[in-house]
């Protein structure tokens, strides 16, 4: 019996410890936003169809997700398309065409 402890004690001190693994972080790489009047005519140009093919008043988020485009192109969209007298503001905060 005093063979099997040494054993066993022999084993424990063998056995290896493994470090946990390092969790894996998938870092988004932040998209760059181009502002230029080219770029930003586009995306006045994404939102419109998004808007004309809605054939409603949308908000921002739904305008966004219509056109593939983030709510940040959809501002800067929507401020052209605003400045050109384009659109109309909603009493509850829904952009139409005007």
């Amino acid at each position: 019996m005093a063979e099997k402890k040494a054993t066993t004690k022999k084993a424990a001190e063998t056995k290896e410890v493994k470090a946990p693994a390092a969790k894996k972080t998938t870092a988004k790489k932040a998209a760059t936003l181009v502002v230029n009047a080219e770029t930003i005519g586009f995306k006045a140009g994404d939102v419109y169809q998004a808007l004309a093919a809605a054939e409603k008043a949308l908000d921002v988020k739904a305008i966004a997700k219509a056109a593939k485009i983030s709510e940040e192109e959809t501002l800067l969209g929507l401020g052209w398309l605003f400045k050109e007298g384009k659109l109309l503001s909603t009493e509850d905060n829904k952009i139409v065409l005007a």
